[in-house]
């Protein structure tokens, strides 16, 4: 048994060393490609930063928070009540992000992220008129198009500037109330995850993620960029589905698809999550086939409710995606070089989800392995932990497939530290599989104080 456990952690350990000699040489390939050719359009490849080693007034709030959840989370996530534990991690999530938002000050690293030229904020004097608005939408998303938007907002679906929009008629006025949105939202997607893997793996896995997922290398990202609300509404999505399946009330799936429907309508990459709702359905299957009426009609019932009220207002979601892949390839996305960026994508999402789910991952694949290849007798004498870890590979492993898709389709190159967020939530809770946890979380918040403190990220 003991030497099994050292021949784990052996092959967890090549596994972290592959994937940093893969951003070692996406850092190097990139820093010569930008040099001489200056096609990548980021000035430290591969993440759209700068090196500029700081310090700021969110420093000492990082290494306290990041050395009580090393020295007491795996404890506590252990002990409290599950209400507890969800309050405790999204407390705890949001006081990481927030904190290491404030490394770079209140209007650098917070008020002014979604203020700049290619943000959300700049356009929400010209939604006036909200429907006028949603009609005339795709007339401006083409650069050489009159008044054209911003490049994020030419990027996105209407949903995702009608938020700031909204906020901005109810009196939240400005990007410190718009950062401060998407960093408390933000912070509720690690609760969805801990909610899902609870009901479609069980509640011992979802207690050991939640350490990881409260102190992931992600939240240098997730404060402050849209991406992380869009990331919760997405996780919540998957979450209420989990719950609808597995037995909780069938109205949840109604929930569920009003979720999934905002999401696409947030960002055109969502979509595939559609990945992670098969994932549910597939482990949910029993529940499903118990009562597939309610749970299907209230489902696509929900599905139908945002898509129905854009499309009535006026937009046009497939005529604004072909608008957006002609401009993704009118700006930088079509001098970006997709050679470099379909490995090197992979680099980025090695450093916002860290060490600890690299190893997570190599075990997730180890049980996937060990649970198609096992024997009837085999299995029926693992009994619930081998179906428990399988359970919880196959979750993982559709936010893997989600991710290789976008990687491959090469709408998403550069940038994806913060594109890929509602993705890599998910490939956190793999985690779960990892012994030791404390050294895997002391690992996992040096990588983001690092980041944090030798950077200055784009977001």
């Amino acid at each position: 048994m003991q030497r099994d456990r050292c021949g784990d952690l052996r092959r967890d350990l090549y596994a972290v060393l592959a994937a940093a000699l893969l951003v070692t040489a996406a850092v190097l390939v990139g820093r010569h490609l930008q040099d001489t050719r200056h096609t990548l359009f980021v000035n430290w490849p591969p993440l759209l930063a700068d090196w500029e080693p700081h310090l700021g007034p969110g420093t000492p709030a990082a290494l306290l928070v990041a050395a009580a959840v090393v020295a007491y989370g795996p404890t506590l996530a252990g002990r409290l009540s599950w209400r507890a534990l969800l309050a405790a991690a999204w407390a705890t999530g949001l006081a990481w992000t927030l904190s290491l938002a404030l490394v770079d000050g209140w209007h650098r690293g917070i008020a002014e992220q979604l203020t700049t030229r290619s943000e959300y904020l700049r356009s929400v004097g010209r939604f006036d008129d909200i429907p006028a608005t949603l009609r005339d939408f795709t007339a401006h998303i083409l650069i050489d198009a009159p008044d054209n938007w911003p490049a994020h907002v030419a990027g996105h679906p209407p949903g995702a500037t009608l938020t700031f929009v909204l906020l901005d008629r109810i009196g939240l006025h400005g990007g410190g109330w718009a950062g401060m949105w998407c960093i408390t939202v933000g912070a509720t997607a690690c609760l969805a995850v801990l909610v899902a893997v609870r009901a479609l793996v069980g509640e011992d896995p979802a207690r050991r993620a939640a350490p990881f997922l409260v102190l992931a290398p992600a939240a240098v990202w997730m404060g402050t960029s849209a991406d992380a609300y869009f990331a919760a509404v997405a996780a919540w999505a998957v979450a209420l589905l989990a719950v609808a399946v597995t037995g909780g009330p069938a109205g949840w799936a109604a929930g569920s698809g009003l979720l999934f429907g905002l999401a696409c309508y947030l960002s055109y990459g969502l979509t595939l999550m559609a990945f992670l709702g098969a994932a549910v359905l597939l482990l949910g299957r029993e529940g499903v086939r118990a009562r597939p009426l309610p749970l299907c009609g209230l489902f696509l019932a929900g599905l139908a409710v945002v898509p129905a009220a854009f499309t009535l207002a006026g937009f046009d979601w497939w005529e604004a995606y072909r608008l957006l892949v002609t401009r993704y390839h009118q700006g930088a996305g079509g001098v970006r070089p997709y050679g470099y960026w379909v490995w090197a994508n992979l680099a980025c999402a090695v450093l916002i989800v860290g060490p600890a789910t690299v190893a997570g991952l190599r075990r997730a694949g180890a049980a996937l392995r060990g649970r198609c290849s096992a024997t009837v007798a085999e299995a029926r004498r693992a009994g619930a932990a081998l179906l428990g870890r399988a359970r919880l590979a196959v979750l993982v492993s559709a936010a893997v497939l989600a991710v290789l898709v976008a990687d491959l389709s090469g709408m998403s190159k550069a940038e994806t530290e913060r594109i890929w967020l509602p993705f890599a939530l998910w490939l956190l809770s793999s985690c779960a599989f990892l012994p030791r946890p404390r050294a895997w979380l002391a690992a996992q918040a040096v990588l983001a104080l690092l980041l944090n403190h030798l950077l200055r990220t784009g977001w």
